[in-house]
């Protein structure tokens, strides 16, 4: 897959987590997505993550992820920006990782950039 067609369904997966849309979330993962935290915490399992994109959505309604950089090698897309929103610790600079297999991200991943 070209590296466009990468950043798009990276893309995508961003903006659905924007609209609050875990049904249209788990559309867009592989049976196994994996997503980690910016604390290394791991949730496997697309099911898995339905439920925490949908428990996560209704603790912060306001969250939302701004990109100024996205760059795409072989099948991982990184994305640089920044998340806004009203939970202090949820707001602020961060890096992105999407690995994508098909059509679909097998691992979403955030980094900080800087201290909470």
């Amino acid at each position: 897959m070209d590296s466009s067609k990468l950043m798009l369904t990276a893309l995508i997966f961003n903006e659905r987590i924007n609209q609050q849309d875990p049904e249209g979330l788990a559309e867009l993962m592989t049976r196994d997505h994996t997503f980690i935290d910016s604390g290394g915490n791991v949730t496997k399992g697309k099911n898995a993550m339905k439920e925490g994109w949908r428990e996560f959505f209704k603790k912060y309604p306001d969250y939302r992820n701004k990109f100024t950089c996205v760059t795409a090698q072989d099948n991982v897309v990184v994305m640089v920006g920044y998340s806004t929103c009203s939970f202090k610790p949820l707001d602020g600079p961060n890096i992105w990782t999407a690995k994508i297999r098909g059509e679909h991200v097998a691992e979403w991943r955030v980094y900080w950039l800087d201290e909470r």
